[in-house]
């Protein structure tokens, strides 16, 4: 049986297009014990794939991880199996603000050691012992207390294009970099301060809350949903938005548009700009904003090494980056020599 993709990516851009429905991205994550994640991951393979849901999942013994598309006829269907899953049972769904019939184009389901790379070693304190949930309107209350710390639990090249006012936003590449860089800053607050915490969809505060309540925070509360839900609820009653810029996503859109306010400038030429480009250069693939201007100069590249590799026939391009893994370094752009105007 057939458990993995056999078309390229452009192969199902194209059926997308050419079948013309409507597709609803989707995100949801929760924590619960799976014997067999890869008994499970085949399980979900089988059905999802039959209903043309694409996207990139991630199975673990403590739970799952999943970002993905599936065509508006199909969501109730899709629905059904998931509350068909006891631990997943009425889960709650992040439905994406700006859809997009390309956000993903592979059904990736994948067995990983944990949901989320924290670093952490579990055994050490209690997973379940979380902070305090709070939805929209109550967060905005938090955040304007001047007790409260408000921290951003996502990676700097997420913050840089859009977080919520007065947040502290750690300068650091991967979420495990900044529970200890966090901890270590609010040492002198554990007693006296609420500790607020939000991310994209509400996944690396779970983890994070626990431990940070294990570390001595007495007052520990996250944002039910993250950004994305925030943005729903701000939308649906009518509350003030106090986010300003983009929320980062991981698919093919790259981001969400929250508010109008553009926070971040173009790596390559400093203008106002919060578009998230990949370089063009397979062989590089890094993560950058590039303004319109400077992505037709430079085709959508990083640098001018990169564009005359760009530009070289596909089989030299495919020699030149044979054995040659780019992995997440795509995702250090702050750190890039060839960006003139980085954060």
């Amino acid at each position: 049986m057939q458990l993995y993709n056999t078309l390229s990516a452009k192969e199902r851009a194209a059926l997308i297009e050419d079948a013309g429905q409507e597709r609803l991205t989707i995100s949801f994550y929760t924590y619960a014990h799976i014997g067999n994640p890869s008994i499970f991951r085949n399980h979900l393979f089988i059905h999802w794939n039959e209903l043309d849901v694409l996207g990139r999942i991630y199975v673990a013994f403590e739970g799952i991880n999943a970002q993905l598309s599936v065509p508006a006829e199909n969501f109730e269907e899709f629905k059904k199996h998931i509350d068909s899953v006891s631990f997943l049972e009425n889960v709650r769904l992040n439905v994406a603000i700006e859809q997009d019939n390309l956000s993903f184009l592979k059904l990736k389901v994948k067995v990983r050691k944990k949901i989320v790379a924290d670093g952490l070693n579990d055994e050490t304190f209690d997973v379940t012992n979380k902070g305090i949930h709070v939805g929209a309107e109550k967060f905005n209350e938090l955040i304007e207390d001047p007790d409260t710390v408000l921290v951003d639990m996502r990676n700097h090249y997420e913050s840089e294009i859009g977080h919520f006012k007065n947040a502290i936003t750690p300068d650091v590449d991967t979420f495990r970099d900044s529970l200890d860089i966090i901890e270590k800053d609010l040492a002198d607050h554990k007693e006296d301060k609420k500790l607020v915490m939000y991310c994209t969809g509400g996944i690396r505060c779970e983890k994070a809350s626990a431990y940070y309540k294990h570390k001595g925070f007495k007052q520990v509360y996250q944002l039910e949903g993250g950004i994305i839900e925030y943005a729903r609820q701000v939308e649906n009653n009518k509350l003030e938005n106090k986010f300003v810029g983009k929320n980062f996503v991981f698919d093919h859109r790259r981001s969400e548009r929250i508010s109008e306010d553009i926070i971040a400038n173009c790596h390559q030429c400093g203008e106002a700009c919060d578009t998230h480009e990949n370089c063009a250069n397979e062989a590089c693939h890094l993560l950058f904003i590039q303004c319109e201007k400077c992505a037709k100069k430079m085709d959508y590249c990083c640098s001018s090494e990169c564009q005359e590799i760009y530009n070289l026939p596909f089989e030299e391009q495919k020699k030149l980056r044979r054995g040659k893994v780019v992995s997440n370094k795509i995702f250090k752009k702050g750190r890039s020599e060839v960006l003139k105007y980085k954060k």
